[in-house]
């Protein structure tokens, strides 16, 4: 077994003034031939590695702290620190420290350290001087006090020798009773002197002054004298807001008084840094690192003492899963936690890991299942806060916590579901923790983070799970808002069948685009589960309905959906596209905004000029031979036409393949039967639990036209129809069934899977997976492949009904 006492923690001081953790090891001190003198080493517990090897130098300020600490300056800027398990240890090296360097090791401070750009100073003490020479601690001489007191601050080596004078002659303590002298006789001039005079006190960066200044006995007289500020009209009560308006709430008993007293201390003095200390100029930003230090390393010592009592921790966990804990009793646990995790902060990585796998096991996951449902928004934002702890730490932690879950639990009271129902109801107009609760989640489905270890891929198996149990949960307001009209089922032909009234409310707007932003993101990382779902719920439709938002940017958001979804270049997206028409919406858009020059324009041209720089064949043979009349009059910039142009270079290239494989004799007999064999199955693509290859996409013009012999029958496109504004909107048919009927009539055969061809074969309806009832009929594929060629196009287009009638028309 490794000696205890001699176990420390190695710490740096970074550039910000924090304290910088090396690692653990165990310290001795032993002679160095290669350095000449007897050094301290710090050799890792884990490893034997060399974490520290520093010479004690006879000239070298050594400080003693808290019993356990002993921190010094190697060189500029370079701070040092040894913090101890034990104080024999502490206790035992500080002993060499001193007999290295001739010191009483009853002191606390080993040398005055001396700055070499003030070395020239020195003389100007007198050599006998070991001490700066205080005057008597007398009311009449406070403003004496103050000036000699302020007059130090810019020598490190007179402040060094004040901090000692003070030490010596316990000098602290008798200012301290002068103070309460003053506050009695009503005496505001010498108690604003004794302010500048504490305040110096603080800036002399001493910690062994800190110890007498933040005890028990002096604390709230220093607190009393930072109250006299003189350039306050009225002096601050803050010894009143300590008292008695700032409560110390134990939620259960603590026996330990040392631990008692340590958080006392610790809140008391973060108050004086954080609410009455004023901020700190670029003269002072460093006078104060030692109190920063002092914090910190309480902080750690509460933290430690806290996790090692293990009948508190037990004890905090029954009651706050206790069912008959009463909700006032539960917000102080919850709060006591919170609080806990933001001390462990400033533990060490090995540490804060043993820390968080403590309350792991004493049940913290499932406590919070329980407090994040309750009605008190207190406790809620509280529960939030140590999850979001709970999460940064290790997001794995918490994933293997909720695949455990299904086993015992019902859908509603997963933990996933539980956080994403509190960020759907929100009731802060600002969704301040609707935004937090975004976060986690993304944390938590980020794959960026997720472990592959060799037994099995948390990826796959938490992907899984969150999109079967979670998905439809975060997904609902989304579906909701831009539900299909019950009444929709004799709708006439061209009549609009999804609610298009998006909600005009601010804050549900907000949400939606929160939703988006998440389903955004899952677009990206998560291209199989993700496209499986869009597929088999038609989500890109739903999302584009809120095109029509009086919220400009909800509608950005569902444009950026779409985006998204274009920019991943995946055929299967682009199919899916083309057969639900789902430009209309996003091409209305632009219409609707008409000459305005703004965000939402933009993002549209943007959007179209992806297509046509990335030559995106498929929608570019789609936008131009649906949307183009409605498009070709948009002249400031150069996208449609662009589209325009691509399109006549792909029929170009296209006839002359074609004509080079009919110089070939390649039979058309064998085209047509590959044809017929690759479109077997289209039907069923959409609702495959994996997305076709490229390859099984209709890649030959040849093919397409036998596609539109065999749909004819079933597809009539109406022409796009005039707002009231004077500007045109589209609104094409989708229906199946309303092809049918020669005589124009409203058919109800619109929600029809198929259709019969004139020559008796069947043709397959462009129906969406998982919906029954196509509501909202979609047109055939419409597409001008990159690899093969069309056979006599100029006939068959004149032929086709399936081409747009011209606005002129």
């Amino acid at each position: 077994m490794s000696d205890t006492r001699r176990r420390v923690k190695v710490y740096t001081l970074n550039e910000d003034r924090q304290w910088d953790d090396r690692g653990t090891g165990h310290v001795s001190s032993t002679y160095v031939e290669r350095l000449r003198g007897i050094c301290l080493l710090v050799r890792a517990e884990s490893d034997g590695s060399l974490l520290l090897e520093s010479k004690i130098s006879p000239n070298t300020a050594y400080q003693k702290q808290q019993d356990t600490l002993i921190v010094w300056s190697e060189a500029e800027n370079y701070d040092l620190a040894l913090s101890f398990q034990e104080k024999a240890g502490c206790d035992e090296i500080w002993e060499k420290i001193c007999q290295v360097q001739g010191k009483d090791p009853a002191l606390e401070i080993t040398q005055d350290p001396v700055d070499e750009s003030e070395e020239e100073r020195v003389d100007e003490l007198p050599e006998t001087s070991h001490l700066v020479e205080l005057p008597p601690c007398e009311l009449a001489r406070l403003e004496e006090i103050a000036d000699l007191v302020t007059s130090v601050l810019s020598s490190p080596i007179r402040r060094e020798k004040l901090a000692l004078a003070l030490m010596s002659e316990g000098y602290i303590k008798k200012l301290l009773q002068l103070f309460r002298t003053c506050e009695d006789l009503e005496d505001l001039e010498g108690l604003h002197h004794l302010y500048e005079i504490v305040r110096g006190v603080l800036f002399l960066n001493k910690a062994a002054l800190f110890e007498v200044m933040f005890s028990d006995d002096c604390i709230m007289d220093v607190v009393g004298c930072l109250e006299y500020d003189p350039a306050l009209v009225q002096p601050k009560r803050h010894r009143e807001f300590l008292t008695k308006t700032a409560k110390f709430k134990e939620v259960v008993p603590i026996t330990d008084s040392e631990l008692r007293q340590k958080i006392h201390q610790t809140y008391r003095v973060q108050y004086i840094q954080d609410i009455i200390l004023p901020t700190p100029s670029v003269f002072e930003e460093n006078f104060l690192s030692t109190l920063t230090s002092f914090i910190f390393f309480n902080k750690v010592e509460i933290v430690s003492m806290l996790q090692e009592n293990e009948k508190l921790l037990t004890e905090v966990f029954a009651q706050l899963t206790d069912e008959a804990t009463e909700d006032s009793k539960r917000r102080e646990l919850v709060n006591f936690f919170k609080e806990f995790c933001a001390f462990s902060q400033t533990l060490q990585p090995q540490n804060r890991d043993a820390f968080f796998k403590t309350l792991a096991n004493l049940g913290i996951l499932p406590a919070l299942e329980i407090v994040m449902a309750m009605d008190d928004l207190q406790v809620r934002a509280a529960a939030t806060d140590i999850l979001s702890y709970l999460v940064e730490f290790s997001p794995s932690m918490v994933r293997e916590f909720v695949m455990q879950e299904p086993q015992q639990a019902d859908d509603d009271v997963l933990l996933i579901n539980v956080v994403i129902k509190q960020m759907i109801c929100d009731s802060d107009p600002e969704l301040g923790g609707a935004v937090q609760l975004m976060g986690l989640l993304r944390t938590l489905i980020d794959p960026e983070n997720m472990l592959a270890p060799t037994n099995k891929t948390e990826k796959t198996e938490f992907l899984s799970f969150f999109y079967k149990y979670c998905m439809h949960v975060l997904t609902a307001p989304l579906l909701a808002n831009t539900a299909e009209d019950s009444d929709s089922s004799d709708i006439q032909e061209g009549s609009t069948k999804i609610n298009r009234v998006c909600p005009d409310n601010f804050q549900t707007a907000q949400l939606l685009a929160l939703i988006l932003e998440l389903l955004t993101f899952c677009v990206e990382h998560h291209t199989y589960h993700m496209k499986n779902y869009i597929m088999n719920t038609d989500l890109l439709r739903r999302v584009l309905v809120l095109m029509n938002s009086k919220h400009t940017f909800l509608a950005l958001c569902a444009l950026r959906f779409m985006r998204r979804i274009i920019g991943l270049k995946d055929e299967y997206y682009n199919r899916y596209i083309i057969k639900g028409n789902l430009f209309e919406p996003v091409i209305n858009a632009l219409l609707d905004n008409g000459t305005r020059y703004n965000l939402l324009n933009s993002a549209i041209i943007e959007l179209f000029e992806f297509i046509k720089v990335e030559d995106v064949k498929s929608l570019i043979a789609h936008i131009v031979d649906n949307f183009y009349k409605a498009l070709e009059s948009i002249e400031y910039v150069q996208t449609f036409k662009g589209l325009k142009g691509r399109y006549e270079q792909e029929k170009d290239r296209q006839t002359q393949r074609f004509r080079r494989y009919r110089r070939e004799a390649r039979p058309v007999e064998d085209d047509e039967e590959m044809w017929l064999n690759e479109d077997e199955d289209d039907e069923d693509e959409a609702a495959e639990e994996k997305g076709r290859s490229d390859e099984d996409f209709p890649e030959s013009y040849e093919k397409f036209m036998e596609a539109k012999k065999v749909k004819e029958s079933e597809d009539k496109e109406n022409h796009p129809k005039w707002t009231s504004a004077g500007s045109f909107k589209l609104t094409l048919s989708h229906s199946a069934g309303a092809a049918h009927g020669a005589n124009g009539a409203n058919s109800k055969a619109a929600t029809s899977a198929s259709a019969t061809s004139p020559n008796g074969s069947s043709a397959k309806a462009a129906a969406l997976p998982a919906t029954p009832v196509v509501k909202t009929g979609l047109v055939g594929l419409v597409d001008y492949p990159d690899d093969e060629d069309e056979e006599e196009e100029d006939e068959e287009e004149e032929q086709s009904p399936r081409k747009r009638p011209r606005l002129g028309s």
